[in-house]
């Protein structure tokens, strides 16, 4: 089951979003052949003090903490009996405790949805915190039934003019080949207010010259990639409009949508633009959040 080979990381909080992601972390550990790590944070410690050593009585934000880890092994194990799994309670923050263990980590993966969240992935909430820092890929499960239970058979990947054989193209034919599935690979390109009329590489109509670009763009960011993978079939499209919209509406006929995130200068975190955060609320499949640095490739 790839014992020495990083861990897939799932929180859960006992709400029915984490519960969502322990099915989906599942399947994914599964489809990799590599270990699935079940993480809750509690800071009930922090909250209800030590306990008396002579105390047969267990605290009972402890047993909660508990009782809610053990809940979601159990149940990643009644979805696939062979599957290795390791539970752990850590005194820390939801979002702190998740960075801390992706560190370790091939993947990160969360639920759209947490305790108390009533709206889909409110700006703040640990998904978003999570995605937007980890050093790892980090998948927030969201989305319609078919594409949770991986029926559209299509994984899709967005790519930019800085993605040219990037951690988030590798990382998303790894899933198409893992999966046996078409990569949905897109280019997104915008027409410009004010057309460089006089530029001395355009031949044809404006149009079609930017459509061309797009096309070049898209060949060059997964030549690498598709090399190493010449299994998987590759499905290119060049697409006008923007980017965060295009990828958002053909989500709805992937199970997975990649999207690669760079890091600010100076900055600790990774910055979510645009693409990544209308994504994160709006797919209408799983997302992840690849980070464009060394960290991020998986295990082969």
């Amino acid at each position: 089951m790839g014992s020495m080979q990083s861990p897939l990381v799932v929180g859960v909080d006992g709400s029915d979003g984490s519960l969502v992601a322990v099915d989906w972390a599942v399947d994914e550990a599964v489809r990799h052949g590599v270990l699935l790590r079940v993480v809750h944070a509690s800071l009930w410690e922090r909250y209800e003090g030590d306990v008396p050593s002579w105390s047969l009585q267990r605290p009972a934000g402890q047993v909660l903490a508990e009782n809610i880890a053990w809940t979601a092994v159990e149940r990643a194990r009644r979805r696939a009996s062979g599957l290795v799994v390791s539970t752990e309670v850590v005194p820390e923050d939801a979002a702190d405790a998740l960075l801390s263990e992706g560190a370790a980590g091939r993947t990160v993966v969360v639920g759209s949805r947490g305790r108390g969240e009533v709206a889909d992935l409110l700006l703040g909430s640990v998904g978003l915190v999570v995605a937007g820092r980890s050093p790892s890929p980090v998948v927030v499960v969201r989305g319609d039934r078919i594409a949770l239970a991986s029926r559209h058979e299509r994984v899709l990947l967005g790519v930019g003019g800085g993605d040219i054989d990037a951690p988030a193209v590798h990382f998303a034919f790894h899933e198409a080949a893992a999966r046996g599935c078409e990569l949905d690979v897109v280019s997104a390109w915008r027409r410009p207010a004010h057309h460089p009329a006089d530029h001395p590489l355009m031949t044809g109509t404006p149009d079609s010259f930017l459509e061309r670009r797009a096309a070049r763009l898209l060949d060059r960011a997964i030549e690498a990639a598709a090399e190493k993978h010449p299994d998987v079939r590759v499905r290119r499209t060049t697409v006008e409009g923007p980017a965060r919209k295009v990828l958002v509406h053909r989500s709805a006929a992937a199970d997975l949508l990649v999207i690669g995130a760079r890091r600010r200068a100076g900055l600790v975190g990774m910055e979510l633009g645009p693409v990544a955060h209308r994504a994160l609320h709006h797919a209408a499949s799983p997302v992840a959040v690849v980070p464009q640095g060394p960290r991020t490739a998986p295990d082969d």
